[in-house]
């Protein structure tokens, strides 16, 4: 059975957006002759707001960061940081996933002016962290953007204003010693920690700022220096792929059809449309295609390729709440359940997005996605699963450090001053505070109990709610970093989690694929391209390597 392709007559589950897709007749799926997608129905994506920037090829590994050792504002660093030597990985992750249904990932993001930051402290997870290189090889533009799309900026430039690795102007005071890498990129596209606008459809939503904890692990006297200030810090995010400059579906149909047309497939000519395009672009070349030829392009994918390439093509050609939905399906289908997925998703995702997912997921499958994650899992794990589906988190950018303390106090009552764990405790704040309140609270943990809130939470819990509660606090504390760690534990040791590769190259492609490959690279020493490159091979090898930007 497959999943995740409506059928013809389910199409209608996109609201209106601004800057649409073009008409196109014989929609795809069943819909009425103009905008794409049709409006009003559940599941769909809010208006579009920015002007997405042309597309840079990335290559090379993004460059470490800057030491931050003798910034104005910044403290001493203190011993104990460990050598370049690689990083360890996280838990495994567990379960697998595959892909039968059709794909497609969120569309590029605006880009803005560079700006210069300063670095909060920054350790890779498991240890500390060495001392970085400025960016240097970074992402050029090669190709003129399309009219009115604003381009990426250089990231090999030095900042004008203000070295890079300077403290911040909102005077930080001491950065914290992080267990990942949180140093933000100049000239982005998106704040972690802002509350999240109505988002364009395929456009990354606004997610949560930079990690800002304490070094996991044993408690260090820079980490007792925190600054509450840290919380409420944004970063910008890029992605590897953004709106190919003179974009024209039609052409780039007739590319597809020739590709696939008679004997032998032209697999380059498949990786370098579809790779290179956005996901608001691939639905209008899906659209586009079917106009002109009849024929459905996902189905004559499917017919042409196979194997972990189909599942990537099939994937970059769902919209992202759809591939979000079909995700789910397949953690909880089949023997067993893959509760990594679960977590992952419904964690790193906006509340906007989970009742989207919600929507998208009814629509599919027939069924209510609360109602199917509590009969596939159970106890505290359920209660949290059921918390972030709720999709009510505060989203607000606000940091009410009172209340930071107050949390961060009744974590340590619950947890490492009593005598078992107060679990609800622990689940009404993870699942209902800010990212940047969590953040802030996460600090103050620190300073009562004098050690990192992860330690506390590895001590306290076991299993799958223990998974859940790490990967809220990783992802409070820098999103990117949570998936370079999810990449390299699909790849690390014998053979390759592909289900974890494919659907973080894919669903972080447009959102921040580039901050990503940066921490990859500062927590493990292997650029991001070369270990998928060592890990993969033939037109799946080439394809993941166009879409991260090699």
């Amino acid at each position: 059975m497959s999943y995740g392709y409506p059928p013809a007559g389910q199409g209608q589950g996109y609201p209106p957006q601004q800057g649409g897709y073009p008409g196109g007749q014989g929609g795809y799926p069943g819909q009425a002759p103009g905008a794409y997608p049709p409006t009003g129905a559940p599941g769909g994506y809010p208006p579009s707001t920015g002007a997405p920037g042309g597309y840079p090829p990335a290559s090379g590994a993004p460059g470490g960061y800057p030491p931050a050792a003798g910034a104005p504002g910044y403290p001493p660093q203190q011993g104990g940081y460990p050598p370049q030597g690689g990083y360890p990985g996280g838990p495994p992750a567990a379960g697998g996933i595959g892909f039968e249904g059709l794909a497609a990932q969120a569309g590029g993001p605006p880009q803005h002016p560079a700006q210069n930051y300063g670095q909060p402290g920054a350790m890779p997870y498991g240890g500390g962290a060495p001392p970085q290189a400025p960016y240097g090889g970074g992402y050029p533009q090669t190709s003129a953007p399309a009219p009115g799309y604003q381009t990426q900026p250089n990231y090999g430039a030095p900042p004008a204003q203000q070295p890079y690795g300077a403290p911040p102007q909102q005077g930080y005071g001491a950065p914290p010693a992080s267990s990942y890498p949180s140093a933000p990129m100049p000239g982005s596209n998106q704040l972690y920690g802002q509350p999240p606008a109505q988002q364009a459809y395929g456009q990354p939503p606004h997610t949560q700022a930079a990690y800002s904890g304490s070094q996991y692990g044993k408690p260090d006297k820079m980490a007792q220096q925190l600054s509450s200030g840290m919380a409420a810090m944004t970063i910008k995010t890029h992605g590897t792929v953004t709106p190919y400059p003179n974009f024209n579906p039609e052409h780039d149909a007739q590319v597809l059809r020739k590709a696939m047309k008679g004997l032998g497939t032209d697999e380059k000519a498949i990786i370098e449309v579809i790779g290179k395009r956005t996901n608001k672009q691939r639905q209008e070349i899906k659209i586009k295609y079917k106009q002109s030829y009849g024929r459905d392009l996902v189905k004559d994918f499917k017919s042409e390729v196979s194997g972990n390439f189909e599942d990537v093509l099939c994937g970059l050609m769902m919209t992202p709440r759809e591939y979000d939905a079909y995700c789910l399906r397949k953690a909880v289908s089949g023997v067993g359940t893959t509760e990594s997925t679960l977590v992952e998703i419904l964690v790193s995702r906006t509340n906007q997005e989970i009742k989207e997912i919600q929507a998208k997921y009814k629509e599919l499958y027939k069924e209510n996605l609360e109602k199917r994650l509590v009969s596939e899992t159970s106890g505290h794990f359920k209660k949290l699963l059921v918390s972030l589906n709720n999709a009510c988190r505060d989203e607000t950018s606000h940091v009410d450090h009172n209340k930071a303390r107050e949390d961060a106090n009744k974590l340590y009552q619950a947890g490492e001053k009593k005598w078992g764990t107060d679990e609800s405790t622990f689940n009404m704040i993870m699942a209902s505070r800010s990212m940047a309140q969590l953040r802030a609270t996460f600090e103050e943990y620190y300073k009562i109990a004098n050690r990192d809130i992860i330690k506390s939470v590895k001590g306290e819990f076991s299993g799958d709610v223990e998974d859940g509660m790490v990967a809220v606090i990783e992802v409070a504390r820098n999103p990117a970093a949570y998936f370079a760690r999810r990449l390299h534990e699909s790849m690390k040791g014998a053979g390759t989690k592909d289900h974890i590769l494919i659907r973080v190259v894919v669903s972080r492609s447009e959102v921040d694929m580039v901050e990503i490959k940066r921490d990859f690279q500062a927590m493990y020493k292997i650029p991001l391209a070369k270990y998928i490159g060592d890990d993969t091979g033939g037109d799946y090898k080439k394809i993941l390597l166009t879409i991260v930007g090699h």
